[in-house]
């Protein structure tokens, strides 16, 4: 598969720089490294970026996620190698970003489980870390951009 156009953030670099600053903002919170790395990779498998797959695969690993933690992401519902705290995350992740899947897409039930687990600042970390990757995922669907081409490659 070729990539259809260059990468519209690096058409427009004052995009790139916004979706930079925020993702950059959203990770100062108090919110594990880890967690961030869990929920951008799982939000990146269900969006079906190969760009953002692999490039949250590979700062997963250098953020300290375990090998079989990447492996399993994907299926954290049937594994033990994830803490509730981080189920709760990507359950969340995971909500937010298919919102056409339920009539309410953010149910009481996951939302509280979250927010067991975390702080009303770092839940707003997550909710900024999902939107920041849905929409570097929705770029490169929508641009065909491919695994080995970064975000902001041309």
């Amino acid at each position: 598969m070729q990539a259809r156009m260059q990468n519209p953030a690096v058409i427009i670099p004052e995009a790139m720089k916004a979706l930079l600053i925020l993702s950059k903002v959203a990770r100062k919170q108090g919110l594990p490294q880890m967690t961030i790395e869990l929920v951008q990779l799982r939000v990146s498998q269900i969006n079906g970026s190969s760009v953002c797959v692999d490039g949250s695969a590979r700062s997963a690993g250098a953020a300290g996620v375990t090998d079989e933690q990447r492996s399993a992401v994907a299926a954290w519902r049937d594994t033990t190698c994830f803490t509730d705290a981080e189920r709760a995350a990507l359950a969340l992740a995971e909500a937010a970003t298919r919102l056409a899947d339920r009539p309410d897409p953010v149910p009481a039930a996951i939302w509280d489980e979250a927010a067991k687990h975390y702080t009303e600042q770092e839940l707003a970390a997550i909710v900024l870390a999902v939107g920041v990757t849905n929409m570097f995922n929705r770029i490169n669907v929508a641009t065909r951009r491919v695994a080995g081409s970064m975000p902001w490659e041309t």
